[in-house]
């Protein structure tokens, strides 16, 4: 019954209780600059690429970064973990999703929450370097990813655990909810973004994407309607919708994952918290702070978040507790 009732992330400051004001600042007004990353461009099976930004410590422990919606290796959230990550010695490895981090990719195809082929093509990166012990981390959308990962493939044995942080697992319930009051306000910054990138695309590839539906764009059912779904193999948006969402996959899951999510996050509704799956897995640990926010998770008289503490503190709990059942 890996349910954690009781989080000991309960204490921000009285400010950042409100959801919003945590979930902001941590995203516009935090500064955390990114380590001394070497950046590697690998080039993909059907011919397109992604690029890595890593640091070596330890040979042989690593952790993988997964970004979220239209974010990339370094950003603040990523930036706060792979700092932290490194003075416990682990070795770093953030990767960026394609169109991300600043060089667009080459082929039509974006991404999406189901990519778990690029997130493989990542994992195998590392584990080529020879790392004993690789632990995953996923924010938002990154989370998605990574989770679905664990829940779709076969895991390499040298994948001992996994921690997913603000992470809709349910795609449906989050992009509704994200249509109401002031969730509309992330919603719009969002779909700037996306539209931006769709009208580049449509400049490279006018036969597969049609520049006039970019204009129609207002949420996410527009986004995924005319793009997402038929750029990425999907039926409709509400097969893209029920095939990504974690809630279908965690079942499926056999590697000791960590799922944080706040009870205040914004971008997330009632079925992104999924207690009763959590409930009864062997693998699958659900931490529901009453605060935290969108990626956020502040700490009073600390530059680094809650997050990225608890991700180490889970890790090292599982390693004691495959010692002990040794």
């Amino acid at each position: 019954m890996p349910i954690i009732e009781q989080s000991e992330y309960n204490f921000p400051s009285i400010i950042q209780r409100n959801r919003h004001v945590s979930t902001i600042y941590a995203a516009l007004f935090k500064r955390f600059d990114a380590p001394g990353y070497t950046r590697e461009k690998i080039e993909l099976n059907d011919g397109d690429f992604i690029n890595i930004d890593f640091i070596i410590n330890d040979p042989k422990k690593a952790v993988i970064l997964c970004h979220g919606l239209e974010g990339d290796s370094r950003r603040t959230y990523n930036n706060s973990c792979a700092t932290y990550f490194q003075h416990k010695d682990f070795s770093v490895f953030a990767w960026n999703n394609r169109t991300c981090g600043g060089e667009m990719n080459r082929l039509p195809r974006l991404y999406h929450h189901g990519a778990v082929d690029d997130l493989d093509e990542v994992v195998q990166f590392v584990l080529q370097k020879g790392f004993e012990d690789v632990y995953l981390i996923g924010y938002s959308m990154g989370g998605v990813q990574l989770l679905n990962y664990l829940g779709w493939r076969e895991i390499d044995e040298r994948i001992k655990a996994a921690v997913s942080i603000s992470v809709p697992t349910h795609i449906a319930t989050s992009a509704a909810i994200l249509k109401q009051g002031f969730n509309r306000v992330y919603l719009k910054n969002f779909t700037i973004d996306i539209k931006k990138k769709l009208k580049y695309k449509a400049a490279q590839f006018p036969d597969f994407i049609n520049s006039d539906q970019i204009d129609k764009i207002t949420s996410f059912d527009e986004v995924d309607h005319y793009f997402t779904a038929p750029l990425h193999g999907f039926a409709s948006r509400d097969d893209y919708y029920q095939r990504v969402s974690p809630e279908f996959s965690l079942k499926n899951i056999t590697t000791p994952v960590l799922i944080i999510n706040s009870l205040d996050d914004p971008f997330l509704g009632e079925r992104c918290y999924p207690r009763a799956i959590a409930k009864d897995s062997e693998f699958v640990y659900l931490e529901t702070p009453k605060y935290g926010g969108h990626c956020a998770f502040p700490l009073r008289n600390s530059t680094y978040s809650y997050a990225e503490m608890r991700a180490y503190e889970f890790f090292e709990s599982c390693k004691q507790i495959k010692v002990f059942k040794a």
